[in-house]
């Protein structure tokens, strides 16, 4: 085949949809999960973490160096601080629950310190500095430089009333209704005044498994896409390929990924107009289709991802400040990768 048209895009759209009743590989048979050996990996993963917690930790913070200024000096190390952090998020109470823990431990830790205190380490700098020294040791670790990658976004409930991804369907839904893309989730429905979710974008690494870089915002999963891409370019890792899902289908998302090869689904109005690469992306879905869409297909692992984070730290985030909120998934996006790190 040789020259391709708009209209042999949308024709292989239309028979795709008519094979594979417009799921497009998307979902695929779910296998009945062995709940015995699902528990004794996840154990062995939990040990795996906690062994390599206090090593990385030290090493993430022997990097700092703090010059000391007016005031009290904090009552608890840098390295404390962060391992309370961290253990806080893993167990998901509440503030001054976890505290209330703290004080039945004190006699083994030596740590004892008010729910405040707790809550202060999400928006403490020291500590945040720190557990981003942890993100980057991970990935060398891993040694990670280059990656062949997918990248999906979520919503985190800040209330305990609203699920998103029933919320997500119901925007789809309407956006069909009025024949939108429905995926601008940041966008308020009429009738919501106060915020809702804090959107995150995670790009993982396909061959570990591990985030490579992620993003958050209180606004919109494009504003939390965009700061992925940011921390992605400060990380100097670069991404050989990359799976998006049809929010990210247009030539401009194409172009500003650069070199990087791309596999998106286009949208059902798309066209040949755009860029040379965008050109050759859709010359590729219309001509080699099913290889295409194997590529495609990996994308899963990215939603596979978020719901293990989801069953592991719940859905809503408990934190009300938006710089809170941010590190608060910034620990999660880290647990994911220490819980992950064992994994060959």
């Amino acid at each position: 085949m040789g020259k391709i048209t708009s209209d042999d895009i949308r024709c292989k759209l239309e028979e795709i949809n008519s094979i594979l009743g417009g799921k497009y590989v998307l979902e695929h048979p779910k296998k009945e999960r062995d709940w015995r050996t699902y528990e004794q990996e996840f154990t062995v993963r939990i040990k795996t973490a906690m062994k390599e917690l206090d090593p990385v930790i030290h090493e993430a913070v022997s990097a700092i160096r703090i010059i000391q200024g007016p005031g009290h000096p904090h009552s608890l190390s840098i390295e404390q601080r962060v391992k309370l952090l961290l253990i806080k998020q893993l167990v998901g109470k509440s503030n001054r629950m976890f505290a209330n823990m703290l004080a039945m431990f004190s006699m083994l830790s030596g740590i004892d310190v008010s729910y405040k205190t707790v809550e202060r380490l999400y928006s403490d700098d020291e500590t945040f500095i720190a557990v981003h020294n942890l993100h980057v040791l991970i990935l060398r670790r891993k040694g990670i430089t280059s990656s062949s990658a997918t990248g999906d976004g979520t919503g985190h409930s800040l209330t305990v009333k609203k699920n998103y991804e029933s919320y997500a369907q119901k925007l789809k839904d309407l956006a069909k209704e009025n024949h939108g893309d429905g995926k601008d989730r940041g966008k308020r429905t009429k009738g919501h005044r106060k915020r809702l979710f804090a959107y995150s974008f995670a790009i993982m690494d396909l061959e570990t498994r591990l985030y490579i870089a992620f993003g958050s915002s209180m606004k919109s999963e494009r504003e939390a896409f965009d700061r992925a891409m940011k921390f992605l370019s400060s990380m100097g890792i670069e991404m050989d390929s990359i799976r998006l899902d049809r929010y990210y289908s247009s030539p401009s998302y194409v172009d500003r990924l650069g070199e990087t090869k791309v596999f998106i689904i286009p949208k059902k109005n798309a066209t040949l107009k755009g860029s040379q690469k965008w050109k050759s992306t859709m010359k590729e879905f219309v001509e080699n289709t099913m290889p295409y869409l194997e590529e495609y297909h990996q994308r899963s692992n990215s939603e596979s991802g978020f719901a293990a984070d989801k069953r592991m730290f719940g859905w809503n985030v408990a934190q009300r400040r938006d710089d809170r909120i941010d590190h608060a998934l910034f620990c999660t996006g880290v647990w994911h990768n220490l819980l992950n790190m064992g994994r060959s």
